[in-house]
C-alpha cells in the first residue's frame, strides 16, 4: 500500500550526483557510474519549520553537521532506478517526523499497583533475610 505524503519533498532541492556502485556485478560495476548519492538541504528546503527543527534533531548519521542528508542508493542496475529509490527514502524520511510525537501526560500509579510493588518487596526482603548465617 503506497502512502500520499504528507509534505512532498521538491525535487529541485535535491542535488544527485553518479558515482560508481560497490560489490557484485562484474565488469559492469567498472565500467556504469549506476549508483546515485542524494544530498538534500535541510535548512535551505521548503519544508515546514517544524517539521525542519524535527529532521535536524533525529539521531541519523545520514545527516551531517551542516545539516545535509546524504543517502546513497546502489540497489539497482540503472542510474534512474536508483534515483527514483533515493527519492523514496528520502521522502520516507520526511514522512517518518511529518507527525509530530503526542506529548506523554505523567499519571498515578494505582492504589493497587502500588501495593503489589511493596508485596513483592517484602517477599523479596525475607527471602533475602534467610539468606544470613544461621543464629541459634
Amino acid at each position: 500500500m503506497i502512502s500520499i505524503p504528507h509534505f512532498p519533498v521538491d525535487e529541485r532541492e535535491v542535488e544527485f550526483s553518479a558515482i560508481r556502485a560497490q560489490g557484485a556485478g562484474g565488469q559492469n560495476v567498472n565500467k556504469v557510474s549506476s549508483a546515485v548519492h542524494l544530498r538534500y538541504d535541510i535548512a535551505a528546503s521548503s519544508l515546514p519549520d517544524d517539521i525542519k527543527a524535527r529532521l535536524l534533531a533525529l539521531s541519523d548519521s545520514r545527516i551531517t553537521q551542516g545539516g545535509v542528508l546524504v543517502l546513497k542508493a546502489q540497489q539497482h542496475r540503472t542510474q534512474e532506478m536508483n534515483r527514483a529509490d533515493a527519492l523514496a527514502r528520502l521522502q520516507e524520511v520526511v514522512d517518518s517526523v511529518a507527525v509530530p510525537p503526542k506529548a506523554r501526560r505523567a499519571t498515578k500509579p494505582t492504589y493497587g499497583s502500588q501495593q503489589r510493588r511493596l508485596e513483592g518487596k517484602s517477599q523479596r526482603s525475607s527471602i533475602k533475610s534467610l539468606r544470613g548465617k544461621v543464629q541459634d
